[in-house]
């Protein structure tokens, strides 16, 4: 089958009918052929609209109805056209690349945001880059900037980190996922971990537990620091507090759970129950306490935090607290894109509530 796209139509006239072919168009009479490429001039002829309505339609622009998308994406195939990125990049300003900042691949949690954070882009005509560093420094920062992307989400940021603060003065939007940091306001979705943490003190309280320990995140992260205030004021309320021996401190890892559980374990008098940073820490802490000969919950109980899907399994069944992470990471993405074509609103911070989701790692205190 061919194609043929009538040009310069009006006043029941017809300046040249002619056939478009892959890189080329040739006339009706198949006389002469002349090497092009199509372009979404084209396409915006053959179904009938505006090129900008082109660009919209193609990338499922909402402000597009679906029989002009329709009518587009049609056009498009029959014309074997394909949208170059850099034309729209070109045309637009924008290159449409959003990049995800990463400096811990190897946790579980950040895994299980990307895909929701892909979907909501994509919907909305953006791509995801995932960049993977070490750490937050100058170095990453230019990187960012000079990789050509439209923003950044950025998932591990410290307090102290100098990456924020750079993108700002390029003036390069970002939004803060999971954690902020105290240099530099902007969007963010983030979890309040108030309610969960009271429930899970409650809970604790109820369940006769007295001698609670506590492994916690980086000291330098918005959400260790505030994990731990939410958890030491739940606490408060019922005549607890964690005492200095009972804390351990370190990265969101199993590593940081199993070595916190081996050394509050081996304590003369250990604790019994282990409140954990997250819930990479309380896989590594029941590692820990399964080596060390400790049942759980019946020796100690361990409390997660984030709901990863692995704490559901049957053979772990973590008692932990959870919260909508798809929805936050959704959001994140949401928030990004409106701070990019509407650079002038508000800063708005997204707080998603948290709930104690109890299992099987959370039982009565050991007497």
């Amino acid at each position: 089958m061919h194609t043929y796209v009538i040009i310069g139509a009006g006043s029941n006239k017809v300046k040249s009918l002619i056939r478009l072919i892959p890189n080329g168009i040739q006339n009706a009479a198949g006389v002469r052929e002349i090497k092009m490429t199509v372009t979404s001039r084209d396409v915006a002829q053959l179904a009938g609209v505006s090129q900008p309505t082109v660009s919209r339609a193609l990338r499922d622009d909402k402000r597009v109805s679906e029989a002009t998308k329709d009518r587009v994406r049609k056009a498009a195939e029959r014309l074997g056209y394909v949208p170059s990125d850099v034309g729209r990049a070109l045309s637009s300003g924008r290159t449409r690349r959003i990049g995800l900042l990463l400096t811990d691949l190897e946790n579980q949690f950040y895994p299980h945001i990307i895909a929701p954070a892909h979907d909501q882009l994509e919907t909305h005509g953006y791509q995801l880059m995932l960049h993977t560093e070490v750490a937050d420094t100058d170095t990453v920062a230019e990187r960012l900037i000079s990789n050509g992307l439209d923003g950044v989400i950025l998932a591990t940021s410290t307090i102290d980190s100098v990456v924020p603060l750079r993108l700002r003065d390029r003036g390069l939007p970002f939004v803060y996922f999971n954690r902020t940091s105290s240099g530099v306001q902007a969007d963010s979705a983030v979890v309040d971990p108030i309610r969960g943490m009271e429930e899970a003190a409650e809970a604790l309280f109820s369940q006769g537990h007295r001698r609670i320990a506590a492994i916690l995140g980086p000291a330098n992260t918005s959400t260790a620091i505030n994990r731990e205030m939410a958890l030491r004021e739940a606490l408060a309320h019922h005549g607890i507090s964690i005492p200095a021996r009972y804390v351990h401190r370190g990265p969101f890892d199993t590593a940081t759970g199993q070595a916190g559980t081996e050394q509050l374990l081996a304590l003369p008098e250990p604790p019994t129950a282990i409140v954990c940073g997250n819930d990479v820490v309380a896989f590594g802490a029941l590692n820990a306490a399964r080596s060390a000969g400790a049942r759980v919950p019946e020796d100690v109980s361990i409390i997660g935090f984030d709901n990863l899907p692995t704490a559901s399994w049957p053979i772990i069944k973590l008692t932990t607290i959870s919260y909508d992470l798809n929805a936050m990471a959704r959001k994140a993405a949401e928030l990004l894109i409106e701070r990019i074509e509407k650079p002038g609103r508000e800063v708005e911070e997204a707080s998603f509530p948290s709930r104690l989701v109890q299992r099987q790692t959370l039982g009565p205190a050991a007497s």
